[in-house]
């Protein structure tokens, strides 16, 4: 039997100048390595930095509304003159105390200070020419007061008519400047008796008036009329 094996092919052994050989190289190829690698850190360290500072501009705030003139200032093309109202005495002295309309203008003192044009308001518009805005005139005020134009004849209530009853109704009532009655200033003064108080108020208000005129110009004026209910 064989004691030894014999190897097919006999290695080959390095020198020692291929062993130096070896590790020179590789000694070279990881100098160049490190080499390489400080170049790229030192290129990126020397890279300039940008340190422009730019500012923002913040947005424009919101531009305020339009300034709206107060509530008691009248604002039209033509405004009304600045004035005052006069104050003209009943001729009748009223017994009744008369209903309170919560529609109606209120008293406003400034209309009342003697001071600019008689005719205007305080709110109104030194120079101004135009209509005075819910302004109401009496006939005593006016140069050409409200004239009937067409006016039907009231309903006579056919029980009242059938009893034989007449009556009476005392109204008042605002003209505007178109010669037309403004419905709610529709007031029933005094009447003979209540059931001729609708049928009078259906006739003023499918009148039609000639409108009231203070210095040329057409107003709104309060009326007083009075209706008889009498069997032909």
């Amino acid at each position: 039997m064989f004691e030894n094996l014999i190897e097919s092919k006999q290695k080959n052994q390095r020198t020692i100048g291929q062993t130096a050989l070896s590790l020179l190289l590789h000694g070279l190829v990881i100098v160049g390595a490190v080499k390489a690698t400080q170049g790229v850190a030192e290129t990126i360290k020397n890279r300039p930095v940008d340190t422009t500072m730019v500012f923002l501009k913040p947005p424009e705030p919101p531009k305020p509304p339009p300034e709206q003139p107060p509530p008691d200032v009248v604002v039209a093309a033509n405004p009304p003159p600045k004035g005052f109202q006069t104050v003209v005495a009943p001729t009748d002295i009223p017994k009744d105390i008369p209903p309170v309309d919560l529609n109606e203008k209120p008293f406003d003192p400034r209309d009342f200070t003697g001071k600019g044009v008689e005719g205007g308001i305080g709110t109104g518009i030194e120079g101004g020419t135009g209509p005075v805005t819910g302004e109401v005139f009496l006939e005593a005020q006016l140069d050409d007061p409200v004239q009937v134009i067409s006016q039907p004849q009231p309903r006579y209530p056919p029980v009242l008519a059938s009893a034989g009853i007449t009556g009476r109704v005392e109204m008042q009532f605002i003209v505007d400047t178109t010669g037309h009655v403004e419905g709610p200033s529709f007031k029933v003064m005094k009447t003979t008796h209540p059931a001729f108080a609708e049928p009078a108020r259906e006739a003023i208000l499918k009148s039609v008036f000639k409108p009231a005129k203070f210095k040329g110009r057409p107003v709104r004026q309060l009326v007083q009329q009075a209706v008889s209910f009498k069997q032909q």
